[in-house]
């Protein structure tokens, strides 16, 4: 190929490719897109990690950790408790020193349990029993939150309502059959807030404004004077639903290879075939395949011998008086004792020459038919 045509094909290359470029960037265009990760570390299990965070921001020292502790953390007395777990796992003990905390001036948020088909029974030591507050069963509805420059929104659409014995000093809600979501009781020199639910402070529910400003006018009786201590369930979902979500890249090839390993094991689908013969013989096959055998490598006078030999093995034992005689006589007494004539019982009884296989077949046959007649 000579020089010009090779610069040629390189230029129209070149062009093409311009086209394809400019083509690109005249319909396709760069755009920022953001992607929210999942939560690790901490925040997959603290729902309470975002407020922690927020109220460290803003100058609060605030603590959170799974269960209360109390003889590790001591609380001070204007210290602020949020019990986001449900109170009812919490030990006589264990309320005993935090009722005896709030009476010192601590500042207590707990909740009502979760709503279930059936409600447990309520215990003397429980928590909400001591404080006076009586849950409502039946139907949930939520409770409308108005916010400044926000405008409307719903709260407590999943909790559980509650009746209080003594005279709140605020409560959120109606005080009749309905029940209350919120309302904070004077306990001593502290103050207990008792909530349908929690569900706002969570960590993805904590974005929203009204959420924050919530959250705020909940812990503004004790904001900055003291330590917020956070108390959280864990929630960390089981196993099966890690190994099930995230294990999915180990588990399904060896899923697909179990899969085809076992329909490989499996019978094809079809009609049944016939189980296949049994390699056998029967004994006269085993005669005949012995006798072809001898015919083939020469021996044939053998089988004339014992074919004679059996015949006359049985004219001994039907007829010994035709047996013993010799001659014309033994031939003619064989003739009338088997209904053959005297010159083929005479040619059955000579042996053939080892080469006339026909006269080898025919004296085989007729002695096998004097020996049927006996």
């Amino acid at each position: 190929m000579r020089w010009p045509t090779r610069i040629a094909l390189a230029a129209l290359g070149a062009l093409i490719i311009a086209l394809g470029v400019a083509w690109f960037l005249h319909t396709h265009e760069r755009v920022a897109d953001t992607v929210d990760l999942p939560p690790r570390g901490e925040a997959a299990y603290n729902p309470l990690y975002a407020l922690r965070e927020t109220l460290r921001a803003d100058g609060v020292e605030a603590r959170s950790r799974q269960r209360l502790q109390l003889s590790s953390v001591p609380l001070g007395p204007r210290d602020t408790v949020l019990l986001y777990s449900e109170p009812r796992t919490l030990l006589p003990s264990e309320v005993e020193a935090l009722l005896g905390w709030v009476d010192g001036g601590g500042h207590l948020l707990v909740r009502t349990p979760l709503p279930r088909r059936r409600a447990d029974a309520a215990r003397p030591w429980d928590l909400l029993e001591r404080l006076g507050v009586h849950t409502v069963d039946g139907r949930t509805h939520c409770e409308p939150l108005l916010v400044t420059g926000q405008g409307g929104h719903i709260e407590f659409c999943n909790g559980r309502r509650f009746l209080v014995d003594a005279e709140p000093l605020l409560e959120w809600g109606d005080s009749g059959e309905d029940g209350l979501v919120f309302a904070r009781l004077a306990h001593g020199a502290g103050r207990v807030d008792v909530l349908a639910d929690f569900d706002f402070m969570r960590n993805a529910d904590l974005r929203e404004v009204p959420h924050a400003l919530l959250t705020r006018q909940l812990l503004a009786p004790n904001w900055g004077a003291g330590t917020v201590h956070l108390v959280y369930a864990a929630s960390v979902p089981p196993l099966w639903y890690q190994i099930l979500t995230r294990g999915w890249m180990a588990w399904g090839p060896l899923l697909l290879a179990l899969l085809a390993w076992l329909w490989m094991r499996t019978q094809r689908l079809g009609s049944v075939l016939p189980a296949p013969p049994v390699a056998r013989r029967a004994l006269l096959e085993h005669v005949a395949a012995s006798g072809e055998h001898l015919v083939r490598y020469g021996r044939a006078p053998l089988l004339y011998d014992a074919v004679r030999t059996a015949f006359l093995d049985r004219l001994r034992r039907r007829d010994p008086l035709a047996a013993a005689l010799e001659g014309e006589a033994g031939i003619e007494a064989i003739a009338t004792r088997t209904g053959v004539s005297p010159r083929d019982v005479r040619h059955a009884l000579q042996a053939p020459r080892p080469d006339d296989a026909t006269a080898f077949r025919q004296r085989i046959a007729r002695l096998i038919q004097m020996r049927n007649n006996l």
